[in-house]
């Protein structure tokens, strides 16, 4: 039986000190804070209840009559933006402290509300990562994600589907006032077929019959919910002219696949987009949970040499294949890299069975191997 092991976030406030919990919906976020986070002593609203939400909407100034001086978590905040406002005196006046969780910026940034202006730390939560589990199978994991209900769900692909029924094209629609729910929902599917490629605004919106400008707009709606990252490209060269357009990745691979209908089996290409897809998220949940500050671009030349991944500033550059064995042909990019950069960390992320070292010390890692140097030695620290 699949199960969930611990989560890899991990934090607490000293007194007085607020913080931001960001993340897609179902990722988790209400599930840690009452195991791991919450005390009896806390003061917990959530505003999905919608009495809880009523009572706010009409009268946020309840907060502030209400605070007795302990820790206040409020589960998504952005439902209540005016709320900002009396967090936000509290702090200067009372030295409160809150958690606040929140699953789109979008609301908040277009009623141009209080975001507490440096006040408040930031965390963000991500789907299931492989050291956050047991019994995980690869094949099954890139049909169905990482996404904690799914993950455990003996249903996942139902789960699938109602996640992207309700929430994606309805909720997110309708939170981001989205007036064109069926063009919306066309956008999510051709916006999953070139998940992991170049960003054409250009080709999309001529495959969904919408503008170039919707478009920019639907991405930044993904950008805003935590539901895509864009990834850019190493842009500085010394011989070679390199790109200079972002990539975009769904949060979770599971929910890519799913609207874009797409079956990855071991051999085929979906597969293969899908294990680097899986080795992004895995790349992002480490950021986000062991170093905030590391940088991932990708690296793209004019004569067709690419890297996957670059971590850190040129500190490590990861190539991801799905093969069973890595030949010469598949060092390629990596060997062009290494003439332009030094490189400290130099990887193939695959399929084979033994970790290996070639040319030019470049490291052909099992997935499972890389994974666990990830984690386990933080090598992507030092």
């Amino acid at each position: 039986m699949r199960q969930i092991i611990k989560r890899h976030l991990n934090f607490s406030l000293p007194p007085g000190q607020s913080a931001f919990l960001w993340g897609p919906r179902r990722v988790g976020k209400t599930y840690w804070i009452k195991k791991s986070f919450l005390r009896p002593k806390h003061h917990f609203i959530d505003l999905l209840k919608t009495d809880t939400y009523f009572e706010y909407i009409s009268r946020p100034a309840l907060l502030r009559e209400r605070w007795k001086g302990q820790l206040t978590v409020i589960d998504e905040i952005q439902k209540v933006p005016a709320l900002l406002d009396e967090i936000h005196w509290l702090i200067e006046n009372k030295s409160a402290s809150f958690l606040l969780t929140g699953s789109s910026a979008r609301k908040l940034r277009r009623s141009h509300s209080n975001l507490l202006a440096g006040r408040a730390w930031r965390f963000e939560m991500g789907p299931l990562s492989f050291y956050e589990t047991k019994n995980f199978i690869l094949a099954e994991v890139l049909k169905t994600g990482l996404l904690p209900p799914h993950f455990l769900s003996s249903s996942p692909l139902r789960d699938l589907r109602a996640y992207v029924s309700d929430y994606l094209k309805e909720e997110i629609a309708s939170e981001s006032s989205v007036r064109n729910i069926p063009a919306f929902t066309e956008f999510l599917r051709v916006a999953a077929l070139t998940n992991s490629e170049l960003l054409n605004y250009t080709n999309i919106a001529r495959e969904t019959g919408i503008s170039a400008k919707v478009v920019r707009n639907y991405f930044e709606i993904l950008d805003d919910t935590f539901l895509g990252y864009r990834l850019s490209p190493w842009k500085s060269s010394k011989n070679r002219r390199v790109a200079l357009t972002d990539k975009f990745y769904f949060f979770d691979v599971g929910v890519s696949n799913y609207l874009a209908k797409r079956k990855p089996l071991p051999g085929n290409e979906a597969f293969g987009k899908s294990f680097e897809h899986y080795i992004f998220m895995e790349l992002m949940n480490y950021k986000k949970y062991k170093s905030p500050e590391m940088s991932i671009y990708y690296w793209r030349t004019a004569s067709g040499y690419e890297v996957d991944f670059i971590c850190g500033d040129m500190h490590t550059a990861i190539e991801v294949k799905s093969s069973a064995r890595i030949h010469n042909n598949h060092l390629k990019s990596l060997k062009a890299l290494k003439e332009e950069w030094n490189v400290k960390n130099l990887i193939v992320v695959c399929m084979e069975k033994e970790s290996r070292t070639v040319a030019k010390n470049i490291q052909i890692l099992p997935w499972q191997v890389f994974l666990k140097k990830l984690w386990k030695n933080n090598f992507l620290l030092k």
